[in-house]
Formats: structure tokens, C-alpha cells, sequence
């Protein structure tokens, strides 16, 4: 009945990724549907990917709507980022372990923050690689996961201690030097 507008929601929830998109967003967007038709063809959508036919699902939390692996594809994905080597680490992958390794613990908003780029897909792979875990929760609004290496991140990069780690360069006093010099 709504094949068309399943496809614009469908596709949007897509690009949109982790984040997922609320009713308001997606109305934003398709302005030729009310919030109650955008909410009843989510239904439908959702009603669609709970086949057994697919390997992903639609969901809202919070009020947000956006694709999740199912629970029966988990297992898969473990072996699938575990079995990566190090080696195959991405310049991503190796930015964001080293910001979390000196800043730990450290929250997905604090990394982005210092990398200046959206990190939440890289961290949820280096989490299924057992590199980084969730070691609490940070008193700031809305409760966010705070992250730290792992033991095996101590293994891969063989480290003791992080202390290990170089020294950073003290980028501040050259910047001010570089900022006054004539």
C-alpha cells in the first residue's frame, strides 16, 4: 500500500546509520506525509524486516527509528572483526585506539570531539575486536559509555603498562610560541 514511501523511509533510516532519524526528521524530509502516516508506515516497515528473510531489523528507541543487526547474525560478526589482524587496522581504528589508550576513560562524544569526525561505527569495531570495552557510565547528560583498552589491546600492541606509550608532544607551548613569534 505505501511501497514507495516504505522505500524513501527505508532508504533514509539507511543513510542515516547508527544515528537513526525521528518521526520529526523523517517528516522534515517527506513532507508529503503527516507525522501519523510517516509512524504507520514505520509500522509496516518494521513488520517487513521481522521475516526471517533478513539479517537486519527496524527499531525505535527513544523515539528514534533505525536498523540494527539481528541477534542471530552477532555471532557471525564476532568472528567476522576478530579475525581481522591488527595489521588491517585502519588509520581510523589506530587514531581512535590511541585516544582512547592516553585519554582513558573516555567517552564516544570526547573522541569525536579530539578526532573531529563521527566515530561510533569505529568504536563498535574495535569494541567486537576486544580492544576497547565499556568500563561505565560518565556523569554527563544522558549517561554515556566511558571506554578503555582491553588486556588484549595490552597483548596485540605488547605493553606492560601504558605507560609504555610515548610522551605526546606538548603541542600548546609550540602553538603560543609559533602564535607571538614575529
Amino acid at each position: 500500500m505505501h511501497e514507495h514511501e516504505k522505500r524513501v523511509l527505508e532508504g533514509l533510516l539507511f543513510l542515516s546509520g547508527d544515528e537513526g532519524l525521528s518521526i520529526e526528521q523523517l517528516n522534515g524530509c517527506v513532507e508529503e506525509l503527516d507525522k501519523k502516516e510517516i509512524e504507520v508506515v514505520l509500522d509496516e516497515l518494521m513488520q517487513d524486516y521481522l521475516a526471517d528473510v533478513h539479517g537486519i531489523e527496524l527499531v525505535r528507541f527513544g523515539g528514534i527509528y533505525k536498523f540494527v543487526s539481528k541477534e542471530a547474525i552477532h555471532p557471525y560478526a564476532q568472528k567476522l572483526f576478530s579475525s581481522t589482524k591488527v595489521a588491517t587496522l585502519s588509520n581510523a581504528a589506530l587514531e581512535t585506539l590511541a585516544i582512547i589508550a592516553y585519554k582513558q576513560p573516555i567517552t564516544r562524544a570526547e573522541i569525536e570531539e579530539i578526532r573531529g569526525v563521527s566515530c561510533d561505527m569505529m568504536v563498535r569495531k574495535l569494541l567486537a575486536r576486544n580492544l576497547i570495552k565499556e568500563c561505565g557510565r560518565s556523569d554527563a547528560p544522558g549517561r554515556p559509555f566511558l571506554y578503555e583498552v582491553t588486556e588484549e589491546f595490552m597483548d596485540t600492541f605488547k605493553l606492560v603498562s601504558l605507560k609504555e606509550l610515548p610522551e605526546l608532544p606538548d603541542f600548546k607551548d609550540t602553538m603560543e610560541e609559533e602564535l607571538f613569534e614575529e
